[in-house]
């Protein structure tokens, strides 16, 4: 079955058929999904679904650009739910400076990137790295916090095929969605068939980033056969051997995941 490794189906866009859609997704093939946190009150969400969906799993953590919400007593309570058996990464986390150019807006991403960083390795979870224009300094602060000793995938992966290896070399997975199936994706196709297929996640980032031919349309986990097609096509294999291989990669890094 097809291993769903980042949704956000908290979002208001999926408020009037979100039960629905969510119990159709085995009948559809889509085994597990991995529910990511961003800001506190999608995190405390991202809880609730886990609890309400056998399928779903939560991953806690705020993203980049919602750290001006995140204190000390969130940041325990994200401690405390990472014993949950459900509770399956750190994340989503990170540095996003598209929208973020204060330096220091930045630095204080990069501080509660570092906390985040570490609240895994005491935790014993992987982590969800979320990186956009702010590549060097994920890597800086990955390798200050020796995040190479903790697994964890680079989502929604956007930069070169030379820094998708270096994230390879450090133990790291990366997540591909739909972007993979636009007609500009250059740089990410070119990622793809650099990389081993043993190093890459299926993903959606539902609502957002839905493949050809719903591009500008919400997402869901319905349309990663889309993704999974256009990797198979990309790699020279069969759509079965990738689903097969993401699968396993996925229950390899999440490995809470019953």
């Amino acid at each position: 079955m097809i291993f769903e490794t980042h949704a956000h189906y908290d979002d208001d866009r999926f408020e009037e058929d979100r039960d629905a859609l969510l119990r159709r997704l085995p009948e559809e093939g889509v085994g597990v999904v991995i529910n990511s946190g961003a800001s506190v009150e999608s995190t405390r969400d991202t809880i609730r679904l886990a609890r309400d969906y056998d399928h779903v799993y939560a991953a806690v953590g705020i993203h980049p650009s919602e750290i001006e919400e995140l204190d000390e007593a969130f940041f325990q309570w994200m401690r405390e739910q990472a014993s949950w058996e459900k509770t399956v990464a750190i994340g989503e986390i990170g540095l996003d400076y598209y929208w973020d150019k204060e330096s220091d807006v930045q630095e204080k991403q990069r501080y509660w990137f570092g906390r985040q960083i570490e609240l895994a390795r005491d935790t014993g979870l992987p982590i969800i790295v979320h990186s956009r224009d702010a590549a060097a300094d994920t890597m800086q602060v990955m390798k200050e916090h020796h995040a190479e000793e903790i697994p964890g995938v680079i989502h929604c992966f956007s930069y070169s095929k030379e820094m998708a290896l270096e994230f390879i070399k450090m133990g790291y997975y990366i997540g591909v969605g739909g972007v993979v199936t636009f007609k500009n994706a250059k740089k990410l196709v070119e990622t793809v068939e650099a990389i081993p297929l043993e190093k890459i996640l299926l993903e959606t980032d539902c609502p957002y980033m839905a493949p050809e031919p719903y591009r500008g349309k919400r997402n869901s986990s319905l349309y990663l056969t889309y993704v999974r097609d256009k990797i198979a096509e990309i790699k020279g294999v069969s759509p079965e051997e990738v689903e097969r291989v993401t699968e396993q990669n996925a229950r390899t890094l999440f490995s809470k995941v019953k």
